[in-house]
């Protein structure tokens, strides 16, 4: 399976084939909005709702005792946050070629 990335830059081009009277920087400000209120409603521990894409919901990873593989030496790992998704199951079907 290719592994494949689309960048800020790539979902800019596109969107201006699709909205070509949209102006570049209109449309990376759009982007760089969305992408800030994602991340502020995040750290505010708020989920965030895709609709049709997915959820996005923070949780707390406790701390933790660990083995580094390399050197098996025990390290130890502080609590900290993380970030966890889930696609939509309109999302799920599409991608599975499911038909409703």
């Amino acid at each position: 399976m290719k592994k494949l990335a689309i960048v800020k830059s790539e979902l800019i081009k596109e969107l201006k084939k699709s909205y070509p009277n949209f102006l570049s920087r209109d449309l990376n400000k759009i982007i760089e909005i969305i992408l800030k209120e994602i991340k502020d409603a995040l750290n505010r521990g708020e989920g965030v709702e895709l609709r049709n894409f997915g959820t996005f919901r923070t949780n707390i990873q406790k701390a933790s005792i660990r083995r580094n593989p390399k050197t098996g030496e025990k390290v130890s790992v502080s609590k900290k946050k993380t970030i966890k998704w889930k696609m939509s199951k309109d999302l799920f079907k599409k991608l599975n070629n499911e038909k409703e």
